[in-house]
């Protein structure tokens, strides 16, 4: 798509949409019914189908996202869309069976965990770095292809790592197919219909689901009998041991592979996008991608990055951080409140949806200076920034439980590619912010990449 304005971004709505318009915008991209005003107020209300509320007012945040969470469960939406794919799994569930299913998990995603996970990170940088440097200088290449096809790397190797049996194209390919077939909003959808109505999209993209379902499975049933490989523990190892600390409960193979495939989803998907916007975005301004290139050469002097690396590159956190607050993966998500309630001083209620369109939140001029431009600067104090005005990965005791794993991959991973090319935009061709399950660039992230000389 072309564009001029940079950073790109989504245009919102800034007149009302009935019903039929609001389900055709939706299905060619979610974030294109939200209201501009979602962006200067700090909660918006209205109709479509049923009644609903956007909250962008981080008190009310914490309200719906911390102290009253269990008033606030997942909408019907959400969970008929992901259902399919993943089960009654983390992300699904509520009350008593998500809280066994995080207290087995957690220890799973101590910091010592993922430390000793940060050596299959670097491994994948180093293999991103040498297939760019084989293109040769000042070659057109699409970044986003490049980011998923290396975080998917990370996600199979630390979650199957010795598994030569695993299909991980099957597994590729049959998530792909339901992020582009069911996983769109339809009509059944918007007027909050049960889950037996049936949704077309969902016929094709259910055959993949159960192929990948049947991997998977498989894959778990082989460690089961062989035991871990040698080397440190991956997760399916960390997880097949875990138990929970107060009922001793284990996971079954259906429940360990539906946690699995969550982990596989959201863990390659939302940090190829968090790379792909933090390469679009130095690949505009270059004075930044100096700066970033400046700290990383002087860390890395010309190896890739190591989890040990990470903490003495901030700036480099900083424009990840930027990236997901511009371009957060999970832009939209949905609650149902279950008990009358007051929002900023509004009456919501049972049975209304609640948004939380962290898009809006993330651009709203009441919490953030020059919004919808690049200022990664912003985040060298993180003590300056509301804690629920940014939200790339939830908050409460529901924030993702894979947040630290995702940051520490996206650093050693950006800082490794800045640190041995120079990138720049392909003239007149931008991407466009599209959300259908997670917000991609549709038609990718073109960018030139120039191999620089090793800094030793």
């Amino acid at each position: 798509m072309v564009q001029n304005a940079f950073p790109v971004r989504v245009p919102l709505v800034t007149e009302p949409m009935g019903l039929w318009k609001s389900l055709q915008t939706a299905r060619r991209n979610v974030l294109a019914i939200l209201p501009e005003i979602a962006t200067r107020q700090p909660m918006v209300s209205g109709k479509t189908g049923k009644r609903w509320h956007m909250v962008m007012d981080p008190d009310a945040l914490q309200h719906i996202l911390r102290e009253r969470l269990p008033d606030y469960p997942k909408s019907d939406v959400t969970k008929n869309l992901l259902r399919p794919a993943i089960g009654e799994s983390l992300f699904i569930a509520e009350g008593a069976e998500w809280m066994w299913q995080r207290r087995t998990a957690a220890p799973s995603f101590s910091h010592r965990n993922m430390t000793a996970l940060a050596p299959v990170m670097t491994a994948a940088a180093e293999r991103a770095v040498q297939r760019l440097a084989a293109n040769g200088p000042k070659r057109a290449i699409n970044m986003f292809d490049e980011m998923v096809q290396t975080t998917f790397e990370v996600i199979s190797d630390v979650t199957f790592s010795g598994d030569d049996a695993f299909d991980r194209d099957g597994v590729h390919d049959a998530i792909n197919n339901y992020i582009n077939t069911a996983g769109k909003i339809s009509l059944p959808d918007m007027l909050g219909m049960p889950d037996w109505v049936p949704r077309l999209g969902r016929i094709t993209g259910d055959r993949a689901l159960t192929e990948m379902q049947k991997i998977a499975d498989s894959a778990i049933d082989r460690r089961r009998k062989s035991g871990p490989p040698k080397g440190a523990p991956d997760l399916l190892d960390l997880l097949l041991a875990g138990a929970d600390p107060e009922s001793g409960r284990t996971m079954s193979t259906e429940e360990l592979r539906d946690n699995l495939l969550t982990f596989i989803v959201a863990g390659h998907e939302t940090t190829a996008l968090s790379l792909s916007w933090a390469l679009y975005l130095v690949a505009g301004d270059q004075e930044r991608q100096d700066k970033a290139r400046a700290e990383a050469q002087v860390v890395l002097q010309g190896r890739c990055a190591t989890g040990d690396d990470v903490p003495k590159l901030p700036y480099i956190r900083q424009i990840i951080d930027e990236a997901l607050r511009l371009y957060p993966p999970a832009a939209l998500v949905s609650r149902t409140a279950l008990k009358d309630d007051i929002l900023c001083g509004r009456q919501v209620r049972r049975k209304d949806t609640v948004m939380i369109p962290i898009y809006a939140l993330h651009r709203n001029h009441l919490l953030w200076d020059q919004p919808d431009s690049f200022v990664p600067e912003r985040f060298a104090n993180r003590k300056d920034i509301p804690r629920y005005a940014y939200l790339p990965f939830g908050d409460g005791p529901r924030i993702c439980i894979g947040a630290s794993f995702a940051l520490q991959e996206a650093v050693i991973i950006l800082a490794s590619l800045l640190s041995s090319f120079r990138f720049t935009p392909v003239s007149g061709v931008s991407p466009d912010p599209v959300m259908i399950l997670t917000l991609r660039p549709e038609g990718g992230v073109w960018v030139m990449s120039e191999p620089l000389p090793r800094v030793h």
